[in-house]
């Protein structure tokens, strides 16, 4: 073609230096989703090199390239496009100057610019001149194949990854790698695993490479079996290959198979007695099955393979503790804690054990000693928790303000911990308020309602409570907490056992094993009366949780049904229990006097 008519248009930008808007992008300080999300997963250094600075530097020619006036104006006029940000400018110089060059930098450069303005079309057009002029560049091979996975283009994306494969076969699971990671965030998942099912038929090479990344597709889109059919394939071709036998094994622990886990694991560890990976797993399936002496084996011998990971410490630490072994927890934390990289973990976990102990000065002490960013904030809790018990009210005060300042996207927690604070004090009516304001900013907040209608009983506020916990159904009709307060709430009112029978009959349907549910449930059996039903759930509900409420229920029960020596049984020795009880209390005061 000829070239005089883009030449001129070059002149007029270079005589004018006119700056053309309409086709400006976001600066390349300030990179697209789709761009950070390549760069992130390295598909290149093609669009990991493409910053403002390097896209300024002009590709270099080779000391042999004749530099004709033609050229130089190519080159002048990219850089002036660049530097005014007009990247479709800039992308065509590149382009006519690798026609024109016939070196591959250019169409690399053209290549990053096409990604930067979100450009398919000139995206495959930039590649493959690319690729034309550097066949065997894996960079190019990569985005090629990106772009034709992107675009869902099966038979590119194939004859691309087929080029992968040829060009670095002991590469191509990186490749691939890389390739998934980038696709996974975009939704492309089962593209991507049905072009590999494709290519698997064609090639008769690294198949286990692409059976291996199908099964980490396979877990990315939920579908565990279909993973588990690909390890097997992986481990049919290379039955010792690391990575696979661990996603098997991720996957037996995933569906809670403990004892496939242990059986595939330690296989895998006899094998590979270096793999820390398989021991951390086995470790952690030793500990969810109890065997705690085991998992203190294998991270005795983690700490004696790399002395220097603080992780395997508290581990062995947090495993102590477990067998009953303070002391030695003890002494492994307190070394730890002399390393300022694990202090801080070291004496939360030693202010845990004084709090075990019932020592509360030396856990607060310790608690206050701690600033690791993900620990901070428990250890300023469990100082508060601490505190309250301590009846330190001031105290508690002084540092929830504290900590609502430090983290002010924790303000509900902080403020459900203030009311209950001033609940613990009977000051029920500021604990009422301060939710009440609380509900104005978040109207619809489930844990502040089901607080609030807590509260508004104690004050006698039963309509306040009654439309706290209704609202809270209507949003969550299966919130058992809410079914249960509300019903047995009602059952106060003879008129509306009906209506507490329509939210306990739920609760139970859903918990039919918690003390309170069933305890609730005997209770209303008890007001329309049920009485031999009623026993059987409150007798029940003692069994599982010796409490003051549950036994007095239990005994006034057994009153009206005149087995009195029993109901007088049960007072006493819950009355042993909980000598303060209020309900039981109340028992006494009713029916023996």
């Amino acid at each position: 073609m000829s070239k005089l008519p883009f030449l001129s248009f070059i002149g007029v930008i270079l005589i004018n230096g006119c700056a053309i808007d309409s086709e400006k992008v976001q600066s390349p300080g300030s990179l697209s989703h789709e761009k950070a999300e390549a760069v992130e997963s390295s598909v290149g250094d093609v669009e990991a090199t493409s910053t403002k600075s390097e896209l300024l530097k002009l590709p270099a020619l080779e000391p042999k390239t004749a530099i004709d006036p033609d050229v130089m104006y190519l080159l002048l006029a990219a850089d002036i496009a660049m530097q005014r940000q007009q990247y479709s400018l800039a992308y065509e110089a590149y382009m006519e100057l690798s026609k024109r060059v016939h070196d591959p930098k250019f169409a690399e450069q053209a290549a990053k610019l096409a990604l930067q303005i979100k450009d398919s079309r000139k995206t495959n057009d930039a590649v493959s001149m690319w690729i034309n002029q550097e066949p065997k560049n894996v960079t190019a091979r990569k985005l090629a194949a990106l772009t034709a996975l992107r675009g869902h283009d099966k038979n590119i994306a194939i004859k691309q990854l087929n080029a992968l494969l040829a060009a670095e076969p002991d590469n191509f699971e990186n490749a691939l790698l890389e390739l998934s990671s980038i696709l996974q965030k975009e939704g492309k998942e089962k593209f991507i695993y049905d072009a590999l099912e494709s290519l698997s038929t064609k090639t008769s090479s690294n198949k286990a490479v692409i059976y291996f990344v199908q099964s980490l597709l396979s877990m990315q889109m939920k579908n565990n079996a279909q993973a588990e059919n690909k390890v097997k394939q992986t481990l049919q071709i290379q039955p010792d290959w690391e990575h696979p036998l661990l996603i098997q094994a991720q996957l037996a622990f995933m569906a809670n198979d403990f004892n496939r886990v242990k059986s595939l694991l330690t296989a895998a560890v006899l094998k590979h007695p270096n793999n820390v990976p398989f021991k951390k797993l086995l470790a952690q399936t030793l500990i969810k099955t109890s065997d705690y002496e085991s998992a203190a084996g294998l991270y005795e011998s983690l700490i004696n393979q790399n002395p220097k990971e603080g992780d395997n410490y508290i581990a062995l630490a947090l495993i102590n503790l477990e067998l009953n072994k303070d002391e030695n927890a003890q002494t492994i934390l307190k070394t730890l804690s002399e390393q300022s990289q694990w202090e801080s973990a070291a004496n939360f976990y030693l202010g845990k054990i004084e709090e075990k102990h019932n020592n509360a000065v030396a856990a607060v002490v310790l608690f206050d000693k701690v600033t690791d960013q993900q620990l901070s904030l428990e250890a300023a809790i469990s100082s508060i928790n601490l505190l309250v018990k301590e009846r330190q009210f001031e105290q508690v005060d002084s540092r929830l303000s504290v900590l609502l300042q430090k983290y002010p996207q924790q303000k509900l927690r902080f403020v459900l911990m203030q009311a209950s604070l001033y609940s613990q004090q009977n000051q029920q009516e500021k604990s009422f308020n301060l939710l009440s304001e609380m509900l104005e900013e978040f109207p619809d907040e489930k844990d502040v309602l089901y607080t609030r209608a807590l509260v508004a009983e104690h004050l006698g506020k039963m309509k306040v409570l009654e439309t706290d916990l209704k609202k809270i159904i209507a949003k969550y009709p299966d919130d058992v907490d809410a079914l249960n307060a509300l019903g047995y709430k009602l059952l106060d009112d003879s008129r509306r056992y009906r209506e507490a029978e329509k939210y306990l009959q739920h609760a139970i349907k859903l918990r039919p094993s918690e003390p309170a549910i069933m305890d609730s449930y005997g209770w209303l059996l008890f007001k329309i009366g049920k009485y031999p039903q009623a026993l059987n759930y409150l007798q029940s509900a003692y069994e599982k949780q010796n409490s003051g409420e549950i036994a007095a229920h239990l005994c006034e029960v057994l009153w009206s049904m005149g087995r009195k020596d029993e109901a007088q049984l049960v007072f006493d020795n819950a009355l042993n229990v909980s000598p303060e009880d209020v309900d039981l209390m109340d028992f006494k005061q009713r029916f023996l006097k």
